[in-house]
């Protein structure tokens, strides 16, 4: 590597891994601008490694959705944004899992959608994972047909300290982002934080080797991973909910309950966003958004449901959003993989 790019590891051991957002002392300090190369371990923790595996039975509740970090950036403060770009999110193993949950998905009785009826059976799937090929196999349990799919590696969870001392269970996302699950959060996209305590205290885990949009069942392929990251620090302009952006696209995120208010919270960024980049009118910015964005979902699961909206940065002329860090980061991946 060459002496202007900073490249630091963190491999965190077992007893690292952490389950919550907020609290605790980072394991690495960084500088902004700084490469990491990273290791995460699966939802499970690991632990179900084969169909008999029900995690009920090989799992420790609660501990579950471990996340690397927290890694701290030097000069982030309170009101600054913390960029991060993703670079590269590649499976650790040659093998990933699902289950159904009895009581969590959007498709079964849970403690706060009560029903008569059972709950789903627990039930783990097996995927064989091809690295070379970029696929994953989906073998039914029951008989029928297999299925190949394409890997399309991402991070269901990934965010930074909350705000006024609060502690949130890694499984929970929100404003401080959390378990958002994306399928948005791929390589090739920069998440915009807004810092709510000094260094910023970014973690990240729950990787998925692939993930349909809403997370029907409660879980994704899911799979270890390393990963590498380029994190970046704009004073100031902190954004309130996390904010994608592509060399495509500019995304907003909403993670609250009921689903429609995760629907309002990003819809709500994304019209003040491009009303603030472009200088339109709120109504104007309002109108734009309606005809030409796109609301995929994040996860219609977990203790608060994630909404993603999206616009093309081709409607939005001559946008700049904070400070032109993506193109920085993305120039500073390209240098990156060149020299790998």
């Amino acid at each position: 590597m060459t002496t202007s790019l900073e490249v630091v590891s963190l491999e965190p051991t077992p007893d690292q891994y952490r389950f919550s957002f907020g609290g605790g002392e980072p394991l690495i300090t960084v500088a902004p601008g700084t490469v990491v190369e990273l290791t995460t371990e699966d939802c499970y923790g690991g632990k179900v490694r084969g169909v008999d595996d029900l995690p009920s039975r090989v799992c420790d509740f609660p501990y579950l959705n471990p996340v690397s970090g927290p890694i701290a950036v030097e000069g982030a403060e309170p009101g600054d944004t913390l960029a991060v770009h993703l670079v590269d999110i590649a499976p650790a193993r040659d093998w990933a899992v699902s289950s159904t949950f009895p009581h969590f998905g959007a498709l079964t009785t849970t403690h706060s959608t009560a029903m008569l009826h059972e709950p789903l059976e627990e039930l783990v799937w097996l995927y064989e994972v091809d690295r070379e090929r970029g696929t994953c196999l989906f073998r039914p349990r029951r008989g029928g047909p297999e299925v190949e799919l394409p890997l399309d590696p991402m991070h269901g969870t990934i965010g930074v300290a909350p705000a006024a001392g609060e502690v949130f269970a890694s499984i929970t996302p929100g404003a401080h982002g959390g378990n958002m699950d994306t399928p948005e959060m791929r390589a090739g996209t920069t998440v915009h934080f807004g810092v709510n305590v000094p260094g910023a205290m970014l973690a990240l885990g729950d990787g998925h080797c692939r993930q349909g949009e809403g997370e029907v069942c409660g879980t994704a392929v899911e799979s270890a991973m390393r990963t590498v990251v380029v994190v970046d620090l704009v004073k100031g302009g902190g954004p309130v909910w996390p904010r994608l952006e592509t060399d495509e696209f500019l995304m907003s995120t909403g993670s609250v309950r009921p689903l429609e208010d995760a629907y309002r919270v990003s819809q709500h960024d994304l019209v003040t966003w491009a009303a603030q980049l472009t200088g339109w009118d709120p109504l104007d910015a309002l109108q734009l958004v309606s005809q030409a964005g796109l609301a995929p979902a994040g996860n219609v699961v977990d203790t608060n449901y994630t909404m993603v909206a999206k616009l093309a940065k081709r409607y939005v002329p001559g946008a700049v959003a904070h400070d032109g860090v993506h193109e920085r980061l993305r120039a500073t991946a390209s240098a990156y993989l060149q020299q790998r």
